[in-house]
Parts: structure tokens; sequence; C-alpha cells
């Protein structure tokens, strides 16, 4: 069945998340099919630096999902910023960033440095406490999983 991919990324930002998240499985299952997200690399790059962590954690994951397709290696180019969402001011935004990360570093093995030294230099103090475990077991995780590729 042929997706609409331009309906669904505008679905992203719906104001109803049910919708938007439908909307963002759709999006990731044709990124692991094909390349026809990939021209809206830009846009994502901009959705990681919305006020709105549910649109900011969309643009995140469909970055990871496309770095296997990331031929203008655009995300070399934003990888800075994408890995300031390790210490995103929300912590679940933190935790999809960092589960993602390895996706990120296998494509893209040029990253991996840059990423393991990002997932290392981490302050997950500015958590509350109730967080600071998930999110640190999240980082060694995603360490781990970067270690074996």
């Amino acid at each position: 069945m042929e997706i609409n991919v331009e309906d669904n990324f505008k679905l992203l930002f719906d104001k109803n998340n049910n919708t938007a998240y439908k909307a963002l499985q759709i999006l990731q299952n044709e990124c692991e099919e094909s390349d026809k997200v990939y021209c809206y690399m830009d846009k994502l790059a901009d959705m990681i630096d919305n006020d709105n962590s549910y649109i900011r954690t969309r643009g995140l994951t469909l970055i990871a999902y496309n770095a296997k397709w990331d031929k203008d290696n655009k995300i070399d180019e934003i990888i800075d910023e994408y890995l300031k969402h390790i210490e995103d001011v929300k912590p679940i935004t933190a935790r999809q960033c960092i589960k993602l990360l390895p996706m990120i570093a296998k494509d893209k093995p040029e990253l991996k440095e840059d990423i393991v030294s990002a997932l290392q230099k981490a302050d997950i103090s500015i958590y509350a406490d109730s967080m600071q475990s998930l999110v640190y077991k999240d980082i060694q995780n995603s360490l781990a999983e970067i270690e074996k590729l």
C-alpha cells in the first residue's frame, strides 16, 4: 500500500498526540523500506528545536531512522545539535534520543566517536532523582550497543 509521506509528515504536528504518533509509526516503517522520508531531513532538523517535546522526539526519531539514507551527510551537519538532546529538558525526550544513537552510530560510523564522547560526558544530575537511574541505564545500554558495532 502506497503511503502519502507528505500527509503523514504534516500529521506529526497534529494537536492530537495519538494521531501524530500513528503518523510517526507509519513514517518509521517507511524509512525501513525506502528513502522517501529523507527529503524532509531539513524539516526534521528544525523539529528538534521545537518547544513541544513530543515534536522534538518525533524529529529525533525520524532523523535516526534516516541515517542509513543520509547520502548528503545532513546528519553530520546537525550532529552537535542532535547530541544536545542527550540532556534534553524533558527526560523522556533525552531517553528517546539516547536509545536512537546506536542506530545513527551504525549507519554513520564516522560519527561514532562524537556520539560516544557526548554520551560519556552527559550530565544526568539535571534530572529528578527518580529519572537519573533510568537515563544512566539508557546511556550504558547505548554505549554497550555502540561498542559492539
